[in-house]
């Protein structure tokens, strides 16, 4: 009976085996296996993405937004120092995933999305509506409580109904005058959850002349900031009932109105998204959990055990050349990468061979590709990117 012969390596053994024979390295005072490590696994996670975007990294993410929460951060430093923020799905989410692509769902219907600032806020301009809070500054009081908001609900021209509201968060500003002709100004900081970071329907009131530890200007990106987690009972403001509680350090000259700077919205199921500025906006502000859906590139794990395979087994000799065409790069040894570009640009072309070829399978998505003949009542004829069906 003829011996057995083994399927061909691709661990990351093999990888190491390979980097050392191209780059004569053989033993560990040549290169260590900790640099060799070092050199595989930067080229796995933050090079290879770059190179080849392949058909098995674009997948689907899904996350639940909050009631009364418009803006959702993906990094770490909007979460704060919270217990356990990684129970939100968005947290690190901008170093996880490389891109986000259509199609979005909300709740199962296909969403307007947007990376254009100025096209999703000329469909939901924040304009401040400025009232005064019905007290006046009598030159001694230093502290005002009231209410923004007594009715809670305001006629839909869209829906034809009432429809809960809200304020949003990070739009609120409490201004007067001082005794000398100074502005007062007191802005909102939302309050987060201790346990996942989330905002809550509570925001702190501060001074931005005289900013404290908690407010989130951030200088040391590799220090998290100490966002606040309990109300201040002297300076806060509920974002759904307009309850607030305002201290100014100075009071406000007799007779100068005290004034609040708003943004007052509807609640409801989320029709339109942004993305911009690694964080995801919802209009209308979500009036309850909904489950979103859309495509992502994700981000390639490193190789963490000797015995380590690559997420697709061909990449493991792209991945060799690779890390060899580092060390030499690092040895100023330039020669050396001439001489293995021509093989690193071969297994570059197979490994993209796969996704090519996946891709080849279908032609170019059109307004014309989506008809499937089924009746319109069905929807089967398109969408108009709202959830309607359209002939």
């Amino acid at each position: 009976m003829p011996p057995t012969v083994p399927a061909p390596g691709n661990t990351l053994t093999n990888i190491q085996i390979k980097v050392r024979r191209l780059t004569r390295s053989p033993s560990e005072a040549l290169l260590t296996t900790s640099a060799l490590n070092e050199y595989i696994n930067t080229f796995v996670v933050y090079d290879f993405p770059e190179h080849l975007r392949t058909f098995n990294n674009r997948t689907t993410f899904n996350f639940w937004c909050n009631p009364f929460q418009d803006v959702y951060p993906t990094d770490e430093l909007s979460f704060g120092e919270s217990a356990n923020p990684e129970q939100n799905p968005l947290y690190n989410f901008q170093n996880k995933y490389l891109t986000v692509h259509k199609p979005f769902y909300i709740a199962g219907f296909p969403s307007f999305y947007s990376q254009s600032p100025g096209q999703f806020y000329s469909i939901f301009p924040r304009i401040n509506s400025i009232q005064t809070i019905g007290v006046t500054g009598d030159g001694a009081t230093v502290t005002f409580t009231g209410n923004l908001n007594t009715q809670g609900i305001v006629p839909s021209p869209t829906f034809g109904a009432q429809q809960a509201t809200c304020y949003l968060k990070n739009n609120v500003l409490f201004e007067s005058v001082d005794i000398n002709g100074n502005g007062l100004t007191l802005t909102d900081v939302p309050c987060l959850d201790a346990t996942t970071g989330n905002p809550t329907v509570w925001g702190n009131l501060y001074t931005p002349a005289n900013q404290p530890t908690e407010i989130p200007l951030i200088t040391n990106y590799n220090t998290l900031p100490t966002l606040p987690d309990e109300v201040i009972p002297n300076n806060y403001i509920n974002y759904v009932t307009g309850q607030f509680v305002i201290t100014f350090d100075i009071a406000p000259k007799a007779g100068f109105a005290i004034n609040s700077q708003t943004v007052l919205v509807q609640t409801g199921r989320p029709r339109y998204i942004l993305f911009y500025d690694n964080q995801f906006t919802l209009r209308p502000v979500p009036d309850q959990p909904y489950q979103i859906n859309f495509e992502v590139y994700s981000r390639p794990t490193w190789l963490m055990e000797n015995d380590s395979v690559p997420e697709l087994e061909e990449l493991w000799q792209f991945i060799a050349l690779a890390a060899a065409k580092k060390v030499f790069e690092d040895r100023l040894d330039m020669d050396s990468v001439a001489l293995i570009l021509p093989e690193y640009k071969k297994q570059e072309e197979l490994c993209l061979r796969r996704t090519l070829v996946q891709y080849a399978n279908e032609r170019v998505a059109t307004i014309y590709t989506e008809q499937t003949g089924v009746s319109a009542n069905t929807w089967g004829w398109g969408w108009d990117g709202l959830g309607n069906g359209v002939e």
